[in-house]
């Protein structure tokens, strides 16, 4: 009787036991699918991106290029007679106005040679007057028959004679003049003068013209500069628009500006443009004419430089860090009217300011992302935040 109830007793347990895990594992289930509802996915709200419409504004068209200064004026010094050179007159790489003498080459032979053609010319004076005076007496005698025609032939003869050879003499003094004057080698011009290529007491003129020296004007100053085809055509163009003659493009400006110097702080005017393309280049020779009373610009330089033919009354302008670039070329993200971000191929135009001239592919009331563009795609949709854009935004990314 007791070992019955015992075994009743343990049926019982067990059954308890299979009912507290299955009540044990339905609690799991239920604990899991409220699990499962919490953790259900939930998409996140569009990131939010700085978007700006362009700046529209009148800009500046420019033909910009790299060019090279140059000397309107250089000359060599040379001895134009032979002789010892006697001194230098200035020191090597100073300032000169024009007239100043440079050097000497010994002047007393010259100063003789002159002296002698003086005092032949004053012979010739004398014997053309007395020669002039014979035929004046021989005409009056003729006149009254006293001498024959052939006396009167004679002193005529004689008196022309004496005319040839006064002009002669004449020619010698003038001529002698002229290399006396060739021992004084003086400035043609204001400019600044080279170190001196011969020493004192050397013999120059030899056999042909010695070099002395170089002279070379420095104010104002040649500025050369090539412009592309295309450029040419854009400027021909707009000058056939306005009506703008070859003589009123040689009075457009030119902006010059050193690579150490910023912006282009060097005015002059436009001087020489070439009556042809170069073939091989495909580019056109032009010339700039920039006053250099400071003298910062020394031949040679390369410069950058700029001359503005037009001005375009509503451009568009972006920042630079809006612009991306694939295989197709330079794209901006526009945002549409439902938020949703396109890309949009654009043609870009010269820097202004900081900014960025859109040329086409943009209109003005575009909502540009101009800032964040890793963080958007095409086609996502965005919460925009609408900005400006000015000089200091475009100047500090």
């Amino acid at each position: 009787m007791t070992c019955a109830n015992s075994a009743s007793l343990a049926h019982r347990n067990g059954d308890r036991r299979q009912i507290g895990r299955a009540l044990t594992a339905l609690a799991a289930l239920a604990v899991l699918a409220g699990c499962e509802d919490k953790n259900a996915y939930v998409a996140p709200p569009p990131p939010k991106v700085d978007v700006a419409t362009p700046v529209q504004r009148p800009v500046t068209r420019y033909v910009e290029a790299t060019g090279n200064t140059a000397p309107i004026k250089s000359v060599d010094l040379v001895a134009r007679v032979q002789g010892f050179l006697q001194s230098q007159d200035y020191q090597d790489g100073t300032f000169v106005k024009q007239g100043t003498q440079l050097f000497t080459i010994e002047p007393e032979t010259y100063k003789l040679k002159l002296e002698q053609a003086q005092a032949a010319e004053a012979g010739a004076q004398a014997s053309l007057k007395q020669a002039e005076a014979d035929f004046r007496r021989q005409t009056d005698l003729v006149q009254r028959q006293a001498v024959s025609q052939a006396t009167l032939d004679t002193s005529t003869s004689a008196r022309d004679n004496a005319q040839a050879n006064l002009l002669q003499a004449q020619a010698n003094t003038r001529l002698a003049e002229v290399n006396y004057g060739y021992t004084k080698v003086s400035a043609p011009f204001d400019g600044i003068v080279s170190a001196h290529l011969v020493s004192i007491g050397e013999l120059v003129g030899v056999s042909s013209p010695t070099q002395l020296a170089t002279i070379v004007a420095m104010d104002p100053i040649y500025v050369n500069f090539t412009v592309n085809e295309q450029d040419v055509l854009r400027i021909r163009a707009e000058a056939s628009r306005r009506g703008l003659t070859t003589a009123d493009l040689k009075q457009l400006p030119v902006q010059v500006g050193l690579q150490t110097e910023t912006g282009y702080p060097h005015d002059g005017r436009l001087d020489y443009v070439s009556p042809t393309i170069n073939q091989s280049t495909g580019t056109l020779a032009v010339r700039g004419l920039v006053p250099n009373d400071k003298r910062v610009l020394l031949p040679g330089y390369f410069v950058r430089v700029r001359v503005p033919f037009t001005q375009e009354k509503d451009a568009l302008l972006v920042p630079d860090t809006a612009l991306g670039s694939d295989q197709g070329g330079r794209y901006l993200l526009v945002v549409n009217g439902d938020n949703v971000v396109e890309q949009r191929k654009v043609q870009i135009g010269p820097a202004d300011n900081g900014l960025r001239v859109i040329e086409t592919g943009l209109k003005p009331d575009d909502r540009v992302v101009i800032a964040g563009l890793l963080r958007v795609i095409p086609g996502q949709k965005i919460d925009p935040q609408a900005t400006k854009i000015d000089q200091a935004q475009a100047s500090s990314k």
